[in-house]
């Protein structure tokens, strides 16, 4: 089928952000947070989806206020992260979870509610993938960093788990790097318990890895947590209901 001039024109600015996103690729490190705040991702219009990141009041429960709550890390404010946007193993070698990113090239809105396939290349996780849904923007972050979110990887820059959870006054543990050993995990609220833990079983306790990344079709089980799906994201559906992993298509 042939396409008319006007037909290909219109069509233009759809490709060119295909182009964009499939190029979204390359070496990075790796940082890990919890701070229990509203991710930036969160916002309405962040990403070319309907919807942004579903964010919970202080009890954890999902807020349906179209993302307009102001966040808990602000004086007054009631959306926090949700404890459903943990990190859990799919299997030994594959886990999903969400990030704070800032890719190289990249803005915002390129990258919120995008996902990626990150292939840790140091540490005991080495040769393990991680699939991330970016839900946030670190304005502390350099080029291609994932800021992974950790139950218990330190708050950084803001807190507002004390004012969700009655953690310490610096989060639990460090401010930067969290806690230091599984037991630690023990004492966390119920809906943390699980994410906590992850960093010591499947991620092996590492300590800010590399990785190679690329980006890729985000698996249905990561947007049914997080309310986003971004417009140009490719559905791949398999029989299990879930999306596949290995190809990005516009």
């Amino acid at each position: 089928m042939r396409l008319s001039l006007s037909t290909l024109v219109a069509l233009l600015p759809f490709y060119l952000e295909a182009v964009t996103a499939q190029g979204s690729s390359g070496n990075g490190k790796t940082t890990r947070y919890w701070d229990c705040c509203k991710p930036s991702c969160g916002w309405p219009k962040k990403s070319n989806g309907n919807s942004p990141v579903q964010t919970c009041d202080k009890n954890d429960r999902a807020l349906n206020d179209g993302g307009n709550t102001k966040s808990g890390c602000d004086n007054g404010g009631n959306a926090f992260m949700c404890s459903s946007q943990s990190p859990w193993a799919v299997n030994e070698t594959v886990a999903y979870g969400w990030a704070a990113v800032n890719i190289a090239g990249s803005n915002e809105a390129s990258w919120c509610c995008a996902c990626y396939e990150l292939t840790f290349t140091s540490g005991p996780v080495q040769g393990k993938k991680l699939i991330v849904q970016a839900t946030n923007t670190g304005g502390d972050l350099g080029n291609n960093h994932f800021d992974l979110a950790i139950p218990g990887g330190g708050v950084g820059l803001f807190n507002a788990c004390t004012n969700q959870y009655g953690a310490p006054s610096n989060g639990w543990g460090d401010r930067y790097g969290g806690i230091h050993s599984k037991s630690d995990c023990s004492g966390f609220p119920a809906a943390l318990k699980a994410g906590c833990n992850f960093r010591f079983d499947w991620f092996k306790g590492a300590d800010n890895p590399s990785v190679s990344f690329r980006q890729v079709a985000c698996p249905a089980a990561i947007t049914a947590k997080s309310g986003c799906t971004r417009n140009n994201d490719a559905i791949n559906e398999t029989p299990t209901g879930d999306r596949t992993v290995p190809t990005w298509t516009p």
